[in-house]
């Protein structure tokens, strides 16, 4: 079995990162037309999906990073970077495949780009969409792992990208 087949088998109440979506909770595990899925209440939009078993590692359903990860990309918010390109539909289309890979750290790296070319120049709206987006899962990951409030998290994720 792959790390990716063996990150994919979920059992009810387990806490997990559905890329785009959110943070959620896996409610249950039905049967529908002779398929199995994975009901998950994302929670930042107490919305309910419903993700097909056999999919959930394509899909990129995950569980949460550990404290070390959190940690880790959180930290890396202080690094100056810049995708270093100028086209905002390139860099649009690069984000958007680093929030489809759904790892923490491919989201605090697209945290880090964006409000960096925030600070330099507004961003179009679809890149605004993106970063609050990013924002919004790297604040309640983080939260969820280390166990603090998202106002703390918050706090400390703009202490790091101030620097």
């Amino acid at each position: 079995m792959s790390s990716a087949e063996l990150n994919a088998v979920f059992n009810i109440g387990d806490s997990v990162v559905y890329p785009l979506q959110g943070v959620g909770c896996i409610l249950s595990r039905e049967k529908r037309n002779s398929r199995e899925y994975y009901r998950v209440q994302i929670t930042s939009s107490d919305m309910d999906v419903l993700l097909p078993v056999d999919k959930a590692a394509e899909i990129g359903l995950r569980h949460l990073a550990s404290v070390t990860e959190a940690k880790k990309a959180i930290s890396s918010l202080s690094t100056k970077r810049d995708s270093g390109k100028t086209d905002w539909k390139q860099r649009l289309l690069a984000n958007q495949e680093l929030m489809k890979e759904g790892t923490m750290s491919s989201v605090a790296n697209v945290v880090n780009s964006l409000y960096r070319r925030s600070k330099i120049k507004e961003l179009p709206v679809q890149e605004r969409k993106l970063y609050d987006s990013a924002l919004t899962l790297l604040v309640d990951e983080s939260s969820s792992v280390l166990g603090i409030s998202t106002e703390e998290v918050k706090k400390k994720i703009f202490a790091k990208l101030e620097k």
